[in-house]
Parts: structure tokens; C-alpha cells; sequence
């Protein structure tokens, strides 16, 4: 028991203190940089669509206003959509608009797959419907394969936090500020094991077509491309602006899919998982540790509550999970502003855990396809669009965002 107690004290250190800070360290003491210069290689913006109606209109105005010089291509996919969608981009003409009309609802991989054959362009860009790229975002971003070894760039996500909840914006916060911060220190010392999926662009020739049905397009094709010797590369000058839901009911949602992805990824592509990875260290480190966490918290309550009477250190220690956990469940179940405030961070801890505990239940009980438990928790509802891109205010984005899931 003593030896579990440790070794799970061991594991959750590492976890969410000793990686991060080992990569840091290799970051500052062995940074690999590589060259940026303004160039200007030809675009292709693919973005893939399941029942966007509600903000396609906006997002195809906000494409077609976008600053950079060399698009040559909007390829917007269809992805079996039943409320219009298909229809909207049949009105749509205009000369860098291509429409891909899927009939069937396959998931956003047979998507992204139907646009990359489609795309022409020396690079490739995906976007998700949400985000807002700032102006000069994807100049930043190409600016990055001047050098010949980058095959993946991708920008950085800056969230907004209106109308969320304190433990929602824990997450999107001190969560998601710490979890950039790695992948910086990732991507300056080698390249990072995943980028944000709304904003990121790769090689054309390097585009592998994915597994169909496959969550996490932001780490299969970043990690196919770092796998065939090329690097993948955060540019924090390139920036994107979206809103996470503003329940945390909603982001655990967010998360089980996310991290039940990561189970899928491993199963579909197991090569992740051996030496055929150059980032295999970072992948073990970042990702899988994360998904053993839970148990280990799990074993480290039990082993000091077993050993609590013959050692104050595992007293302390029970004691302390006592406290926490306690004022975590409090902080999700009592909505008391001070309280809640308070305990939002052990509230975010709780429920990333959580998550990663269903999302593994959801890996290996889901019957079907995997992608469909996005929208397994409830019917999708449609979100008024504003009238005009202006009225778009950040709180209506963020309504968009829980009532359309896309």
C-alpha cells in the first residue's frame, strides 16, 4: 500500500507538474528555432459543416473578408447536414466558393477528407464555423513554411469568457492558458502532440487522408506529418477568437468527446504509441498521463486513507483530498458566488477527471460511430443568427455555440 501510495503521488506530480516542467526546461536549454519570412504561397481555406445554418451566412462573409492576398480556394463540405445547410451553399456564387454537398452524414474526417482532395493549393488551411480569425492571422501562420522542415503550423486560441459560469471559465482560463504554455515550450524545443482543430494549416503534398470516422484530426494529421520527418510548429502571432461553453455541464461534454478521441486515435493509428513516433515521449507525457490521472487520484485517496492511522504525512493527505473534492462537488452543485468562485479550479480538476473517465466508458461501450456522441447528449436546437455581422455580439456567439455544437 505504501507503494502505491507513492507511486501514485509520483504519477500525478509528473502529470501536472514534472512534464511541463522538464519540456520547459529542454525548451529554454535546447531550442530548436526554425525560419519565418513573409511569404505569400497560395491558400486553400477547407472548412467541414454538419447543420451550420444558423452561423453559415456570417462565416462565409467573414472568409471572403479575410486579408490575406493568395486564397485561392473556400472549400465549405456539407457533412450530410438536414437543416439547410446544403441549400445555403447552393445560393452561394462567388468565384472562390467550391460547395461539397455529402449526402450522408459520414463525420467532419470524411469531410476534411472530401475537401483536401478537392484543394489545390500549395497549403492547406482548416477552419472550424466558430472562430473569428483576427486580421493578418494567416500571413503570421504561412510565414512559418519558409522554413522547408515545418509541415504543420498552427495558431493560437484566444477565448473569450462572457457569460460563463466560474467553473467553465477555470477551465478556458488557468486550464487552457496552461495547456498553450506547454505546447509552446513543445512546438520552440521539437513540435507539439496536437494543435487547436479550428485554425491550423499543413502542406498539401502532406496530407494524409485520415481514418473515417476519426475524432481528433488536430493530432492524426499533425503527428502523420511530424512521423514523415517534418515539424509542427505553434505561431502565437496567429491568432483565432472563439467562445467555449459558458455551462460546465457543457464543457464536460466537450471534453468526454475529446478525450474519448484520444482513445480512438491510439486504436485507429497504434504506430502513435511506438517508436515510429519521434514524439513519443511528448505523446505519453502530455496525452496519455492525462487519461491515467483519474486512477491514480483514485489509488492515491484509497492508500492514504488506508494508511492514515500509522502516518501523518497520509493523514494529511486524505485530509487534504477531503477538502478538495468536497469543495469541488460544492462549487458544481451551489451556485453562491464566493463559493463557487473559490472552488472553480478543483470544480475544472474534477471535471476534466471526470471526463476522462467517460470518455473511456464512451471509447469502449459506444455503438456506431464514435463522432456521434457530439450530439448524443440531447436534440440540437437552432440559434437566431444576428441580422448583421456587427450585431454579433461575443454572448451571442457563445448561445451559438451550446445550441448548435457545431
Amino acid at each position: 500500500m505504501k507503494a502505491v501510495f507513492w507511486l501514485s503521488i509520483i504519477g500525478i506530480l509528473y502529470t501536472y507538474v514534472g512534464y511541463p516542467s522538464v519540456i520547459w526546461m529542454i525548451a529554454w536549454l535546447r531550442p530548436r528555432p526554425w525560419t519565418v519570412k513573409a511569404i505569400s504561397p497560395s491558400v486553400s481555406i477547407v472548412l467541414a459543416v454538419y447543420d451550420g445554418a444558423a452561423l453559415l451566412p456570417r462565416k462565409i462573409k467573414h472568409l471572403l473578408r479575410l486579408d490575406y492576398p493568395n486564397i485561392k480556394e473556400i472549400i465549405i463540405v456539407s457533412d450530410g447536414s438536414t437543416d439547410g445547410t446544403a441549400e445555403q451553399l447552393a445560393r452561394q456564387h462567388h468565384p472562390l466558393l467550391t460547395n461539397i454537398i455529402l449526402n450522408e452524414h459520414g463525420g467532419k474526417a470524411v469531410a476534411l477528407n472530401a475537401g483536401v482532395a478537392r484543394a489545390s493549393a500549395d497549403v492547406i488551411l482548416f477552419v472550424d464555423i466558430r472562430p473569428e480569425i483576427a486580421p493578418g492571422a494567416i500571413q503570421h501562420l504561412v510565414s512559418n513554411f519558409a522554413d522547408p522542415k515545418v509541415g504543420c503550423a498552427a495558431g493560437e486560441l484566444h477565448l473569450r469568457k462572457e457569460g460563463q459560469d466560474a467553473s467553465s471559465a477555470a477551465v478556458s482560463g488557468i486550464y487552457w492558458r496552461y495547456e498553450e504554455w506547454i505546447r509552446r515550450c513543445e512546438s520552440i524545443c521539437g513540435s507539439p502532440v496536437g494543435v487547436y482543430g479550428g485554425f491550423y494549416a499543413i502542406r498539401r503534398e502532406l496530407a494524409a487522408p485520415q481514418p473515417a470516422g476519426i475524432i481528433l484530426d488536430d493530432m492524426f494529421l499533425p503527428l502523420s506529418i511530424i512521423r514523415r520527418g517534418y515539424r509542427s510548429v505553434l505561431d502565437p502571432r496567429a491568432c483565432v477568437y472563439d467562445t467555449w461553453p459558458t455551462r460546465i455541464k457543457d464543457e464536460f461534454h466537450r471534453k468526454v468527446r475529446t478525450l474519448a478521441g484520444n482513445f480512438q486515435l491510439f486504436h485507429l493509428a497504434p504506430w502513435t504509441l511506438t517508436p515510429l513516433n519521434p514524439v513519443l515521449f511528448q505523446l505519453v507525457s502530455h496525452k496519455l498521463m492525462r487519461l491515467i490521472a483519474p486512477y491514480l487520484l483514485v489509488l492515491l485517496f484509497v492508500s492514504s486513507l488506508a494508511l492514515s492511522r500509522g502516518s501523518l504525512i497520509c493523514a494529511a493527505f486524505a485530509a487534504l483530498q477531503v477538502i478538495v473534492w468536497t469543495a469541488a462537488i460544492a462549487g458544481l452543485r451551489n451556485t453562491i458566488p464566493i463559493l463557487h468562485r473559490v472552488a472553480a479550479p478543483a470544480s475544472a480538476l474534477l471535471v476534466l477527471n471526470a471526463a476522462a473517465v467517460v470518455g473511456l466508458c464512451r471509447f469502449l461501450f459506444t455503438r456506431g460511430p464514435l463522432w456521434k456522441i457530439w450530439t448524443s447528449n440531447g436534440p440540437i436546437t437552432r440559434a437566431i443568427i444576428p441580422e448583421t455581422e456587427e450585431s454579433a455580439s461575443p454572448e451571442w456567439i457563445a448561445s451559438a455555440a451550446e445550441n448548435n455544437r457545431v
